[in-house]
């Protein structure tokens, strides 16, 4: 018969929050707080446990990689939207007489506050032109 080897006893101090949550697990489980912390220090130092984190974080990277390519694909989309508008604007709109050019600049500021209410209508109620457009070509959705 094999004689059973004592385990070692340490000291451990743990931030109140943490002590809390193993308490009530261990309370939980109907299992001593000690066997808890073993088999959490166990399950962090073992080799499977270290691929399992590495996984995570490869996983983790990688939706990071696809909402940063999301997120520059959308904004390359509302690049050349405002080139072309600009564009459009510039080639269709004359310049105005001097005189209407004074009465419409008196008058940008309340032509400004109306465009941005519009803008923030537009923004509530959605959807956007980003998800207007497909990821496939840039041709709208039905």
């Amino acid at each position: 018969m094999a004689l059973r080897k004592k385990k070692a006893q340490i000291s451990v101090y743990l931030d109140p929050a943490t002590m809390r949550l193993l308490a009530d697990y261990a309370a939980r489980r109907d299992q001593p707080q000690s066997l808890i912390a073993e088999a959490a220090i166990a399950s962090f130092l073992s080799p499977d446990a270290a691929e399992q984190r590495e996984a995570a974080v490869a996983k983790r990277l990688d939706q990071l990689d696809r909402r940063i390519a999301r997120l520059e694909r959308d904004l390359g989309i509302s690049v050349e939207t405002l080139a072309v508008f600009v564009r459009f604007w510039l080639a269709t709109t004359p310049a105005l007489p001097e005189p209407t050019a004074q009465a419409a600049r008196a008058k940008v500021g309340e032509r400004y506050e109306a465009f941005v209410a519009a803008l923030g209508r537009r923004l509530a109620q959605g959807p956007r032109l980003v998800q207007e457009v497909s990821e496939e070509g840039g041709v709208p959705k039905p």
